[in-house]
C-alpha cells in the first residue's frame, strides 16, 4: 500500500503486513468451503485473510477485527486490491468484546476463527507506538491509542513496588521481577521514565550482570509483561475465545496462533475443559452432572512451524497453534 498517515502524523512503513505465520497450517486446520462465514479476529494486515477470503469466494463472507485504526486502513486497502470478489466486513474493536461486535455485523453464525495473537511487526517498527526495546521512544504500549487511556507509562510510574513486581513475574515470567521493580521504583523517585530507553536501562540495572549476558534482550520480558498489563491481553483472550465458541456453527473450527505460554496454557485449558464429557464419579450408576462437551480438539498436540519457515521468518519460531471443532 502507499505510504499513509494517522492523526499523529506517524508514517507507516510502505506495507502495514507481516508475513504470516503458519498459514498453510491454518488453511488447512480451518478447512474452508465456499460460501463460509469467516471471522479472522486479529486482522493486522490481512496476511491470513487475504488467503482466507480466496478459499470462501464470492458467495462466501470475511469478518475482519482490529482494534487499531491504522491496520484496519491497511487491510482494507489490500483486500479490496487481493480478494475483491469476496464480501468483506472489518469491524474496529478489541475481540474481548466479540459479541458485541458480531452482532454489530448481523451474522447469525460463524463457520471459522482465526485468532494470531500477540502484536505484529509493523506495530513494533513504529517506535512512537513504544512496544519496542530496540527504539528510544515515549512509553506507550496501546493497541488502541484512539480509545485507550492506560498507557506503559501509567504503569511504571503510579503501580507500586509489589504490583510492578505481580505484573512482571505473572506476565512475563521474569525471574528478576522483584529486583526489576525496586529499581523502577528507585529511579522513577528521582524523575519520571517516561521512554522505552530509560526503561530498558532499569530494567538491565535490575537483572544481575551475568543472567544479562544469555537468553536474548534482557528487557523483553519485562515489555511483554507491561504489555499485557496495559492492554489487559489475557482477560481479553478468555473472553474472546468464548464468544468465539458460542458464535461457531456446528462442524465450524476455530484455530490460535499464540506466542508464549500463557497465552497457549489458556487456549489449552479452555479447549480440553469444552471437550470433556461427564465428569460424574465413575462409580455413579448415571450421570448427575448433565456435562457434554462442546468441542472436538483436532490438535492434540499443538502444531508448530517448520525449519524452514523459521528461518524464513524467525517470528514463527515460538508459534504454537491449536485448533478445535464445535460438536
Amino acid at each position: 500500500m502507499a505510504d499513509a498517515q494517522n492523526t499523529e502524523g506517524r508514517t507507516l512503513t510502505p506495507a502495514f503486513v507481516h508475513e504470516p505465520v503458519m498459514l498453510g497450517e491454518v488453511l488447512q486446520s480451518l478447512d474452508l468451503a465456499c460460501g463460509d462465514v469467516v471471522c479472522d479476529c486479529t486482522l493486522g494486515g490481512a496476511g491470513h485473510s487475504v488467503k482466507m477470503a480466496a478459499q470462501i469466494g464470492a458467495d462466501g463472507l470475511l469478518l475482519g477485527i482490529d482494534q487499531d485504526p491504522m491496520a484496519l486502513a491497511a487491510a482494507s486497502e489490500r483486500l479490496d486490491r487481493e480478494a475483491p470478489e469476496t464480501p468483506h466486513r472489518l469491524l474496529k474493536g478489541n475481540f474481548g468484546n466479540l459479541d458485541e461486535l458480531l452482532c454489530q455485523a448481523e451474522v447469525p453464525g460463524v463457520d471459522a476463527f482465526l485468532f494470531d495473537l500477540g502484536i505484529s511487526s509493523p506495530q513494533v517498527d513504529i517506535p512512537g507506538r513504544g512496544f519496542s526495546y530496540h527504539e528510544d521512544a515515549p512509553l506507550d504500549m496501546r493497541m488502541n491509542d484512539e480509545e485507550d487511556t492506560l498507557n506503559a507509562a501509567e504503569v511504571i510510574n503510579t503501580y507500586t513496588e509489589a504490583d510492578l513486581t505481580r505484573v512482571l513475574r505473572t506476565y512475563g515470567e521474569e525471574k528478576y521481577a522483584a529486583r526489576i521493580a525496586r529499581e523502577i521504583v528507585r529511579r522513577r523517585a528521582k524523575e519520571p521514565i517516561a521512554t522505552t530507553g530509560q526503561l530498558v536501562e532499569a530494567v538491565k540495572a535490575g537483572i544481575p550482570a551475568a543472567a544479562r549476558r544469555h537468553g536474548g534482550h534482557p528487557a523483553k520480558r519485562s515489555f511483554q509483561a507491561i504489555r499485557i498489563e496495559v492492554n489487559h491481553e489475557l482477560e481479553v483472550l478468555e473472553r474472546g475465545l468464548e464468544a468465539a465458541v458460542r458464535w461457531l456453527n456446528p462442524g465450524g473450527r476455530i484455530c490460535v496462533i499464540s506466542y508464549h505460554s500463557l497465552e497457549d496454557r489458556i487456549v489449552k485449558r479452555l479447549f480440553q475443559d469444552l471437550s470433556r464429557g461427564c465428569t460424574c464419579p465413575p462409580d455413579l450408576p448415571a450421570c448427575v452432572c448433565g456435562h457434554v462437551p462442546v468441542l472436538k480438539v483436532v490438535t492434540k498436540k499443538p502444531l508448530t512451524a517448520s525449519a524452514e519457515e523459521v528461518e524464513r521468518n524467525p517470528r514463527a519460531r515460538s508459534a504454537k497453534t491449536r485448533v478445535a471443532e464445535k460438536l
